[in-house]
């Protein structure tokens, strides 16, 4: 999807920031917690590419 896209769907926009922020702390801090694992490192992962696409969301807006 486009910048414009983003632009003219602002409400869209952050709720899916919300809930890609809110998504990836949690399991960043879920997997922190589960020390020696490695299931928790693979949670810590997943947590970082759900605040990585947080970040690109918010990004998208200014191409």
């Amino acid at each position: 999807m486009n910048a414009k896209f983003w632009k003219e769907h602002a409400t869209l926009r952050v709720i899916l920031i919300a809930v890609f922020f809110i998504a990836g702390l949690g399991l960043t801090i879920g997997g922190w917690t589960m020390t020696g694992q490695l299931l928790g490192l693979g949670i810590m992962v997943l947590g970082v590419a759900f605040l990585l696409a947080a970040l690109w969301l918010y990004n998208k807006v200014f191409q």
